[in-house]
Formats: C-alpha cells, sequence, structure tokens
C-alpha cells in the first residue's frame, strides 16, 4: 500500500494539469453558466479537452489496476504462509519421530520456555504403557500349554504378537524336573540357578527359553517383527466374550483378537488340614511351582521328618527323591496314602506292591492303607491322627492329593465347565467359544478314540498348546494324538503310559528280565533329551518290526517276581484302552498306532511281540 501511495504522488502534479477542475476556474464564465456546473463534453472523437480527459482516465486506471495486482500477489503468499504455519501447529504427535522413549507412565512434557534456541512448537513425548491394551494373540497362563501355543503360532505366523499373562514371576518352564531330576543335582546352589544334569548327565535349565528369546510387554506393540512378551505377575479376573477383552486384577484392560485359556489347576488340600489352623498350614506344602521346590528343598535340610501324603505320580516321585536325601542325612521321610500301594489307581496290584518295596529301599517308609482324620499343632511339631488310630509325628507336610483345574473365567467368559471331569468343554479343535481355545490341564477335550477326557500331564500340555496354536492361526486341525506320561523313581525305575491307565480295568502283562540299557538313565542317553515327549510326540510307528526271538507267554505275575521290564495292556470290552510300558523306551508310537486302531486281539502275545521286549 504505501508504493501505491507513491506512485500516486508522482502522478498527481500531472493528472491535475489535464483536468478542468485541477487549473485556476474561470469566474466569468462560471458565472455566465446559468447552471453554476461545467456541462460535460461528450464526443466520440477526441479532440481538444476530451483527448485530455481520456488519457487521465488511462493513467489513473493502470494505477488502480496495478496496485490491485500487486496486493492480490501479496495477499495469496501470505495465505499460503500461514496455511503451512496452521499445518504445522495442528499435525498430530504420533507423527513426530521419537527422540526419547521413557519408561514412566506420566507422558512427558517439554515447556516452550525450555526448548533450544531456534523451537518453534512444544513437543510431546508419549510413553509406552507398562501393559499394552491389545494384543493379537493374548496366552492366559504361563505353562507349558502356553508356551507351546506361542512357539506355535510363530511358526505359522512369524510376524505374530503374542502376549502370555501369568500370575507367577518366572518365564514358562518345564514342571517334571521340579519332582525329578532337580533333586539328585550335585550343586548346591541349584535353587538359585535351576539348572540339573539329566540321567544322560547332560546339563540344561528348567525354563524353556532365556530372558533374551522374549521382548518386554512394553515393547510388543512395536516390534517390527512381532514377538513373544510375558506379563508376569498378573491375573486376569475377568473375561468379556462378546467384547474381545480380559480384565486384570489391577483393573487393567486388554483387548485381543484370539485368545487361548491355559491357566492349569490348583494342588489340592485336605479338609483335615485346611480347617487344622494357622500353624498347620504354615507347616504344608502343596507342590507345584518353582517357589514350591525352592521352599522345600531349603526345609528339607532344616527339619528332621517330613511326611508326604499321596500315593500317586507327585508322592511317589518325591517320596523317592527325598528318600535318597535321606540316606546321606538324618531326615525321616514318611508317605501315607489310603491305597494298597504305591501309584495303586493306575498299576496293577501286584506292580503296585512291587514299587512300594522299591520305593522303601529308597529309604522311605511306607505307609499304604492309611487315611488321615486330623492334623494338630502341638509342642512344636505336627501330629497326624489315622482314621486307624495310629499316630505320626513329623515338622513338615507335603499334600500331593491332585489337582483342581481352574475355572474361574467360566462364568464371566460364557465357558461350559464339565460336570464329570471339571475343565473347560472344548470341540474336538480344542476351541471353546468363537476365537476363545483352551488347553493343558483345564482342558476337557472329546477324544474320538476314548470318549471325554482331562489330562494332566505334560505330553497333553506340550501337544494340545501346540494344537491350539496352530487352530488359533487357521489350521482348523481335530484334537486325535493320544498324549502319554511317564514317570520316574530315580535314574534306575521308570514308565511310561498312554490311553486309559486305570487299576479297575482287566489287564494283562508281559515281562522279561531288564538289561542295562533298560532304565530311564539309558533311555536318556540315547534319545538327548530328559523330557522324553519332546522328541516322542514327533515319531510315527512306521516300519517297526516283530522280535523273532523269545515267545512272550501270558502268564500270571506272582508276587516276589523280579519285573525288570514288560508292557501292560489295560482292556475294555476285549479292546486295549490303554498301555504301560515298564522300563522300555522308544516305543511308544507302537502304544499310540494299537489305541487308535481300536481292535479286538485274540492273541496279545503277539501284540506284546511288537515292542521287542526280549531283545538284549
Amino acid at each position: 500500500m504505501l508504493k501505491c501511495r507513491a506512485s500516486w504522488q508522482k502522478l498527481a502534479p500531472l493528472a491535475r494539469s489535464f483536468t478542468p477542475w485541477g487549473r485556476k476556474p474561470n469566474v466569468s464564465k462560471f458565472k455566465d453558466s446559468w447552471g453554476g456546473v461545467p456541462t460535460a463534453q461528450m464526443s466520440s472523437n477526441i479532440p481538444g479537452r476530451s483527448s485530455e480527459n481520456m488519457i487521465y482516465y488511462l493513467l489513473v486506471g493502470g494505477t488502480f489496476v496495478g496496485s490491485g495486482i500487486y496486493v492480490y500477489r501479496h495477499l495469496q503468499e501470505d495465505k499460503a504462509r500461514f496455511n503451512e504455519r496452521m499445518a504445522l501447529v495442528l499435525k498430530p504427535v504420533n507423527e513426530k519421530p521419537f527422540t526419547e522413549i521413557t519408561t514412566s507412565s506420566e507422558p512427558v512434557s517439554v515447556e516452550k520456555n525450555q526448548q533450544p534456541e531456534g523451537a518453534q512448537e512444544m513437543t510431546v513425548v508419549q510413553a509406552r504403557p507398562e501393559i499394552p491394551p491389545h494384543a493379537p494373540y493374548l496366552l492366559i497362563g504361563g505353562g507349558t500349554a502356553s508356551f507351546a501355543a506361542a512357539r506355535s503360532i510363530r511358526a505359522r505366523d512369524p510376524g505374530a504378537r503374542v502376549l502370555i499373562v501369568t500370575e507367577e514371576a518366572d518365564l514358562p518352564y518345564m514342571r517334571p524336573p521340579l519332582s525329578k531330576e532337580l533333586w539328585f543335582s550335585d550343586d548346591p546352589n541349584v535353587k538359585e540357578t535351576l539348572r540339573f544334569k539329566q540321567w544322560n548327565g547332560k546339563e540344561r535349565s528348567i525354563y524353556f527359553q532365556p530372558l533374551s528369546f522374549y521382548v518386554s510387554p512394553q515393547d510388543l506393540p512395536y516390534v517390527e517383527n512381532g514377538g513373544v512378551a510375558v506379563l508376569n505377575g498378573r491375573k486376569v479376573v475377568h473375561m468379556d466374550a462378546r467384547g474381545n477383552k480380559v480384565r486384570l486384577d489391577d483393573g487393567s484392560e486388554i483387548s485381543y483378537e484370539k485368545c487361548l485359556v491355559a491357566t492349569g489347576g490348583t494342588p489340592r488340600n485336605l479338609p483335615s488340614i485346611e480347617r487344622a489352623g494357622e500353624e498347620v498350614n504354615k507347616r504344608t506344602t502343596l507342590f507345584r511351582k518353582i517357589e514350591d521346590f525352592k521352599s522345600l528343598e531349603t526345609i528339607s535340610r532344616d527339619v528332621k521328618s517330613i511326611t508326604i501324603i499321596g500315593g500317586g505320580f507327585l508322592g511317589s516321585e518325591l517320596a523317592c527323591a527325598l528318600g535318597r536325601r535321606a540316606q546321606e542325612t538324618s531326615l525321616e521321610v514318611n508317605q501315607i496314602f489310603p491305597e494298597m500301594g504305591n501309584m495303586g489307581k493306575i498299576l496293577p496290584e501286584y506292580l503296585s506292591n512291587w514299587t512300594t518295596e522299591k520305593v522303601k529301599k529308597e529309604g522311605v517308609n511306607v505307609m499304604p492303607d492309611s487315611v488321615v482324620k486330623s492334623v494338630n499343632y502341638e509342642n512344636g511339631r505336627l501330629s497326624i491322627k489315622l482314621k486307624d488310630g495310629r499316630m505320626v509325628k513329623t515338622d513338615h507336610i507335603v499334600a500331593a492329593v491332585g489337582l483342581e483345574p481352574n475355572v474361574e473365567l467360566a462364568k464371566s467368559g460364557g465357558l461350559e465347565v464339565d460336570s464329570d471331569f471339571g475343565g473347560f468343554r472344548v470341540n474336538s479343535e480344542l476351541q471353546a467359544r468363537s476365537n476363545i481355545w483352551v488347553a493343558g490341564d483345564a482342558a476337557c477335550f472329546y477324544d474320538i478314540k476314548l470318549g471325554r477326557r482331562r489330562v494332566e500331564h505334560h505330553d497333553h500340555a506340550v501337544v494340545s498348546g501346540r494344537l491350539a496354536g496352530e487352530n488359533m492361526t487357521g489350521a482348523n486341525k481335530p484334537y486325535w494324538h493320544q498324549s502319554m506320561f511317564w514317570s520316574d523313581l530315580g535314574p534306575y525305575v521308570g514308565y511310561e503310559a498312554i490311553g486309559i491307565v486305570d487299576s479297575s480295568l482287566p489287564t494283562v502283562g508281559v515281562f522279561a528280565k531288564a538289561t542295562a540299557k533298560d532304565t530311564p538313565k539309558a533311555a536318556t542317553e540315547e534319545s538327548g533329551t530328559g523330557i522324553r515327549s519332546e522328541s516322542e510326540t514327533e515319531a510315527t510307528a512306521s516300519g517297526v518290526g516283530i522280535s523273532t526271538k523269545a515267545v512272550s507267554t501270558l502268564n500270571t505275575p506272582q508276587q516276589g517276581d523280579d519285573y525288570g521290564k514288560g508292557v501292560i495292556f489295560y482292556l475294555r470290552d476285549k479292546v486295549i484302552v490303554g498301555v504301560i510300558l515298564w522300563n522300555v523306551f522308544n516305543r511308544m508310537p507302537i502304544a499310540r498306532k494299537i489305541i487308535k486302531d481300536g481292535e479286538e486281539h485274540a492273541d496279545l502275545n503277539e501284540v506284546a511281540k511288537l515292542f521287542n521286549i526280549h531283545d538284549d
């Protein structure tokens, strides 16, 4: 505008010299005119005064047109600059590159007056939350089934983001060594290292993978290639199956696309112990977790007497482990159970009795056919009163009387619980509801050969977790695998079992003399792994030959026989529904195929030959 004014000042004198009112007025001429206003001279030509007016109009008009163009151009430039600045001001914070990441849960702001010289706007850095609000794959529970599912998901979907939520403070680990190999370790720091030597002498950690294998929960939504994160010390207390989200015990929520419920179970306690009071419960271990192993290992070195209640897998394994320690110390180890022999609910009577004698030789005071009536704390010791009137004095109790599946999420999640076996009922693909699967101890599944079942063993957790992970990524495969389980009473006696092994069923056993290679120790040396199902579950029964050596004779076993190695068949309606391989290893695929075929066998002697138990 200033330039327009300067131009006008230069042109104004010239313009006035050409205008009638720019010169000194002719007064006499003005007087002669009757109207007092000069009459305009109109002409189509430009003679005389008309020519002077036209030049004036052109000059003035050109000045205003040029000024308008100048102003318009400057306004357009100002508008462009204004739009650019507004775009910077309104640009979302999350589109700006992060220069700093904090672990605080509060946003960190940098005030304008604190910015370095030349900064034009305030920068806000939003911290990543400790608990991610969304996980494409959410696994509830941090046990074997969850880890197997996570590994399976990542194998089929390499970029998958998997979040494991667990109440425990530890990363996923194997439970079997807690009652087996860890107790036979020579390392005085085994409680801290949690490393053990397998029966084959090889050392390994109880954890499936080290910490470096996992990503942190905070970073899980941002890592480029996905990963597996473990959120420790958190419990899922509510499940919204319709909204695809869960709520944790601290009130935070996590949404998901696919969810696995692998909540496992909680060790049962005896009612007589539960109502006995604080002092008794304080001196009772419900053995299940790493913390329980650490605690019992310390207790076994500090007390004079430990009593194990329960004669199943866990109770018998712990009895043998503590009995071995008792041989080296003054520790007294008692084992109490209501059955007539160790593992009496599983093994036929003759083999259960033989096992009991074996446990006694390990230094354990075995008390079969004993039922606990009450427990009291008196004079610094526990007094266990049995129903037959006997009293047992001890310093500490280990209750190994079974597992109760964790089904607390059934109500909020709308999941069905099986009234006969417990656990969440699932279909053949281990699916409980849309986008929700169940695996491990908490799954009550339909076995296409043996009917509806619920299994509480390591191999089932591996296989069901693996299948659930595959189906969560769209495999749609049914659960047909017959999972196995195993128990070792030290490095020299062990067995593997598959199917329904119930001592109430008719059984047929075939035994042979054992050799040096017929022990758990020798089996792990051959397979290279102490967790035998890790290699076994991938094997098949193809190409198995029948030995032409000694012919098996189906004689009824007699008390006192030495059952070095053998095969026990469990029958239902003349069909084999379960098999135990007693000190016979690496033959489980054969047993699985026999059960899968579901045929009647007129001569079980021929079936026994498949296992080559007479080979040297």
